[in-house]
């Protein structure tokens, strides 16, 4: 398995790719991507909700929330790389949700909030090129207000040996150029919300064999 680029690093290639992001995450993962952050908002988000979009790019998890929450909601887009936000500022005009929205700059390991601050916490493809991606997801629960939810999709393994085998040799390769990887790679963040008593309400695997993505939603008991 690789090991995780730097956050400085993260940072970097992330600024580089933002005008691009949008179609080589989609290219490269056949569309599923979008799959994904429509599982995890329509399972989660209501209207009305406070929510956090963490890890949020340029803002498309986020639009979907926006739409379901509604004028008597909001979203917080917290991201660490200005270059992805700035791309989500730019697109949230244009679709005329900029009223329902916050855009904050940070680390997701360091979410500056207080406990049990939002009815929904989203992170789809945020923590897969994270260094501490434990750290972030209990950071995502401590946000969540009891009773809400989390809804999350990222990077996993494929479950087939062979078909396990030839997608870490094409990964080794691809990872020599972060503009491509992305700095992503398989996590496993379920353990950690079932250590902290979250109850697991929904969990799906979909994408490409090669790089699938698991798709769950977790609610912090009320």
């Amino acid at each position: 398995m690789v090991s995780p680029l730097s956050p400085e690093k993260l940072k970097v290639v992330y600024d580089k790719v933002a005008s691009r992001y949008d179609w080589q995450h989609s290219l490269l993962t056949f569309n599923s991507d979008q799959k994904g952050r429509e599982l995890v908002v329509k399972k989660t988000v209501n209207k009305g909700d406070s929510v956090i979009d963490a890890g949020a790019g340029t803002g498309t998890t986020a639009f979907l929330a926006a739409q379901k929450v509604g004028e008597s909601g909001t979203v917080t887009l917290y991201d660490f790389s200005k270059g992805m936000l700035d791309e989500a500022k730019e697109k949230a005009i244009k679709r005329g949700l900029s009223n329902r929205l916050t855009f904050t700059q940070g680390d997701m390991t360091k979410l500056p909030y207080k406990d049990n601050s939002f009815d929904v916490a989203l992170s789809t493809y945020s923590l897969c090129p994270l260094f501490d991606p434990a750290q972030a997801t209990r950071e995502l629960y401590r946000v969540v207000k009891p009773g809400g939810k989390l809804g999350i999709a990222h990077s996993t393994e494929p479950t087939n040996s062979l078909v396990k085998g030839i997608a870490q040799t094409v990964e080794k390769i691809y990872w020599q150029i972060p503009e491509l990887s992305l700095g992503c790679r398989a996590v496993n963040v379920l353990p950690v919300l079932r250590d902290a008593g979250a109850n697991i309400l929904f969990e799906k695997k979909i994408g490409f064999p090669l790089w699938p993505f698991l798709v769950f939603v977790a609610e912090k008991p009320g």
